[in-house]
């Protein structure tokens, strides 16, 4: 016992004394700023939800869920680069140096890396102007798809194969978004030539209203079906264009489910969906008078009858 008390009362206290309070504020800096980032990100957390309980509709709730990742991440980076900056100073590294050498490299990393710096910018202004949200299905850089994540430096995209794809923001200059508000279902359907207009348009609105009646599809769409009219003339057939109002990403099921029913009605009322077919013509001369289209077939007239047969059913 007595060999132990010597042994502490030998200690050089002073000279022992700064190294462990520095060791202690290390250690203080880094739990504060641990301490630090979990309650702020936990209070982001839930003034995030209290904002989504008082928002009407999804697009809201998911704008809100994107800033408040955002805003997390943020504070982690900013907390982070503190508590660095405050343990260097501790260990005695000279922060004048460090910040005036970070300026030079990032000059020079700000020239060499303007792509890095456009994705982030741009990244900013896309959350701050709402123009992407998580769940959203939009077309961005070529490329469509629902948004799975998008944070300051990329969107991630998954396409309808299931293929994931991460688009620099810098590369985004226009943005197609798809599920803001409502939609609109347009369906081009093609009659053959020799059908009464009128009556196929006639047709056309009333499979709209049995469709609009359907009580599994009723939620879906929300106003009546409006007919355009004859959108243009193909070679093989008179399109008609029409569409449905419906709510946000609803348009393809809507489209679908209307282009299925008014293949049922043309087969009940016997009209022609046409299909791409040639008319030979054989020319007229100069007194308006049409030759006849010579055809030879070999074999003799019953083998040309049954090529006919089978050519012209």
């Amino acid at each position: 016992m007595n060999d132990f008390m010597q042994t502490i009362q030998a200690i050089n206290w002073e000279r022992w004394s700064t190294p462990a309070l520095s060791g202690l504020r290390i250690v203080l800096i880094v739990v504060v700023a641990w301490i630090s980032i979990s309650v702020l990100q936990r209070a982001v957390r839930v003034v995030r939800l209290r904002v989504e309980g008082r928002l009407d509709g999804t697009d809201s709730a998911r704008r809100a869920e994107t800033l408040g990742r955002v805003v997390r991440y943020l504070i982690a980076m900013v907390i982070s680069a503190v508590a660095v900056m405050l343990v260097l100073a501790e260990v005695g590294v000279s922060l004048a140096p460090i910040l005036g050498a970070a300026g030079v490299v990032g000059l020079a990393i700000g020239f060499g890396a303007q792509s890095l710096v456009k994705d982030y910018f741009t990244g900013f202004f896309i959350l701050f102007e709402d123009q992407i949200r998580t769940g959203d299905v939009i077309s961005i850089a070529g490329i469509g798809g629902s948004v799975e994540d998008i944070t300051l430096r990329h969107v991630r995209l998954r396409d309808y194969d299931g293929n994931v794809h991460f688009v620099p923001n810098g590369l985004i200059t226009s943005v197609t978004n798809m599920s803001r508000s409502f939609a609109q279902a347009v369906m081009d359907v093609g009659v053959s030539y020799r059908e009464d207009v009128d009556q196929v348009m006639a047709l056309m609105a009333e499979v709209g209203r049995q469709l609009r009646a359907d009580p599994d599809h009723a939620v879906k769409i929300l106003g009546d079906l409006e007919i355009a009219g004859v959108e243009r003339l193909d070679d093989s057939a008179v399109v008609l264009r029409c569409r449905f109002k419906v709510a946000p990403l609803q348009q393809w099921t809507v489209r679908r489910e209307y282009l299925r029913r008014m293949k049922a009605a043309f087969d009940a009322q016997g009209i022609e969906i046409p299909f791409p077919h040639v008319t030979v013509y054989a020319g007229v001369g100069k007194d308006g008078s049409a030759p006849a289209l010579p055809v030879r077939l070999p074999g003799g007239a019953l083998e040309a009858q049954a090529v006919l047969d089978h050519v012209l059913p």
